[in-house]
């Protein structure tokens, strides 16, 4: 196909059907591959659910629970640490005036 001959306007309305030939064949090859695997499931006699069920497991992950919290600091009620992962500002300033973890913890 020569494009050459085109203008502007008509290579961008070429462009613009092109994304939506694009489009409209990935819905159809889409649909043709769920067609073939729930045929293939069906011949094999797995169920939709079984199917489906087998990658939803991964998602059975229990929630994260917060910790409570260890460290609160004497003046600010608000400074707390769970003792967990990176030691904050104020407990690294806090251990670097001499003072022990152990006076803050709650």
């Amino acid at each position: 196909m020569d494009l050459s001959g085109l203008t502007v306007v008509e290579l961008r309305a070429l462009q613009e059907q092109v994304k939506q030939a694009l489009k409209d064949r990935e819905h159809q090859e889409l649909a043709k591959a769920r067609e073939q695997i729930l045929a293939i499931a069906q011949n094999a006699g797995i169920s939709l659910q079984d199917l489906l069920g087998a990658q939803s497991r991964g998602k059975n992950i229990a929630p994260k629970t917060k910790v409570a919290v260890r460290y609160r600091h004497p003046s600010d009620a608000l400074l707390q640490w769970t003792g967990r992962g990176r030691q904050p500002k104020w407990v690294q300033d806090w251990v670097a005036s001499g003072q022990s973890l152990d006076t803050i913890r709650v």
